[in-house]
């Protein structure tokens, strides 16, 4: 009786629309992006920091490979790792959403102690002398140990799931195809006993260590110059807030696509421990070697805009989770709503009656406010902002397609009463 009850749920995720060009894009993308880490962190380091020069300046097996990066990697995942079981908080666990076999997981809250201590530690190697600055120098071969050990990680993943139940495999993960299942991840939410391995992933070693990144960057420049400019500062500030703000408000993330939806394949695990930490630290890289003079007004201008930017991405946040958590808050309950079939109701009114993800708009505004302090001269900076409108961009489209599909004629409601996707009368 069980099997044939199943059998249905499992011919469905066969015939799940596949996501990021399907069987060819988990072929190229799992090559493509690599070297495109690779090659921008190297161009950041370069005299002209050009992304145009061909042929394309290429780093030397010295510069690749060092036998302290892996060694400083994998101890630094096994830091976090230990942090993780730590019972650090008043209500360090929270629970997830239901899942598709009626049981809820425990996930612990204590990422912020995670960045707190992690700050106290690099204070005390500072205190002591440790040359963090050598992060500029380790920074390559740190990307190719990350990368390797993304790759590793994907394999053990693609591997241990085929031993995992089908209600805890996720439904656009499951297709039969080797080679799109490894990319897109099997499993839901693979664990080791109790500790969570996507969950670790999202928000601990790769987020933590982009900020620590920049401070290495940050000391690199006082090294060579004596103190750092107004320019990195600011980065650092700006980047330290946003990676502070995302785990003081750990529980939200629960709640998100990559929790709720997305398997733990290479798709996730090499943007927690590649991607994030060497892409979003470029701009802090970059000034090392282009140093660049700001003026006190110019300054004030960024500060501004990564202020309205927070502002917008904070309140929208915190209006979501909170009517999520309860609608009948007083923050909340006046806002306006549509009924949907599934009994959720869809906010019209408040942040989200200004357009359909207002989050993303701030996040936005705050990209391009981490790269103004780089000049005009180069492109690299840019990069994240580029990437990071298309990579949202994309991600509403997703949410648009699911959204659809759940809430029906309701969802068409909504988007007649909010029509702007993510820039108000723009888009």
């Amino acid at each position: 009786m069980g099997p044939n009850k199943k059998a249905p749920k499992h011919k469905l995720s066969h015939d799940t629309e596949r996501e990021f060009g399907g069987t060819l894009g988990a072929v190229c993308i799992p090559i493509f992006l690599p070297l495109t880490v690779l090659f921008l962190t190297c161009v950041s380091q370069s005299p002209k920091a050009s992304v145009f020069q061909w042929p394309p300046r290429l780093p030397s097996t010295d510069q690749l490979w060092d036998p302290l990066a892996p060694m400083v990697l994998l101890g630094w995942i096994g830091l976090h790792a230990l942090l993780y079981l730590m019972p650090l908080g008043k209500d360090w666990v929270s629970e997830g959403l239901v899942l598709r076999g009626g049981t809820r997981l425990k996930y612990p809250i204590n990422g912020f102690h995670g960045l707190c201590i992690s700050a106290v530690l690099l204070t005390v190697l500072l205190g002591l002398g440790a040359p963090l600055g050598y992060l500029f120098e380790l920074l390559m071969p740190l990307a190719v140990s990350a990368i390797t050990v993304s790759f590793l990680f994907s394999i053990y993943l693609y591997v241990r799931s085929f031993w995992a139940p089908s209600h805890a495999l996720a439904l656009g993960g499951d297709t039969g195809d080797p080679l799109y299942d490894f990319f897109i991840g099997r499993e839901l939410n693979p664990r080791i006993g109790n500790f969570d391995l996507k969950y670790f992933c999202e928000l601990r070693p790769g987020l933590i260590g982009w900020v620590v990144i920049n401070l290495g960057m940050l000391m690199k420049e006082v090294e060579l110059r004596g103190s750092p400019s107004l320019s990195m500062i600011l980065v650092n500030c700006f980047q330290l807030l946003y990676v502070a703000d995302a785990l003081w408000n750990e529980e939200a993330v629960l709640t998100t696509m990559d929790i709720v939806h997305d398997g733990f394949g290479f798709m996730l695990v090499f943007g927690d421990l590649a991607w994030v930490p060497f892409i979003y630290s470029l701009q802090a890289s970059f000034l090392v070697v282009h140093p660049q003079t700001l003026s006190l007004l110019k300054a004030a201008v960024i500060v501004a805009l990564n202020g309205a930017g927070y502002y917008i991405f904070r309140k929208s946040n915190s209006q979501k989770n909170q009517f999520r958590r309860d609608p009948t808050h007083p923050s909340v309950s006046g806002l306006e709503t549509i009924a949907t079939a599934t009994g959720k109701r869809l906010l019209v009114s408040g942040w989200w009656g200004l357009v359909r993800h207002p989050n993303y708009l701030g996040d936005l505004l705050m990209a391009l406010a981490w790269s103004l302090p780089c000049g005009f001269a180069h492109l690299l900076p840019y990069f994240y902002v580029i990437y990071f409108t298309v990579l949202l961009i994309h991600r509403e489209a997703r949410d648009e397609r699911q959204c659809r599909a759940k809430y029906g004629l309701a969802w068409d409601t909504y988007c007649r009463r909010v029509p702007y996707r993510i820039f108000p009368y723009i888009y």
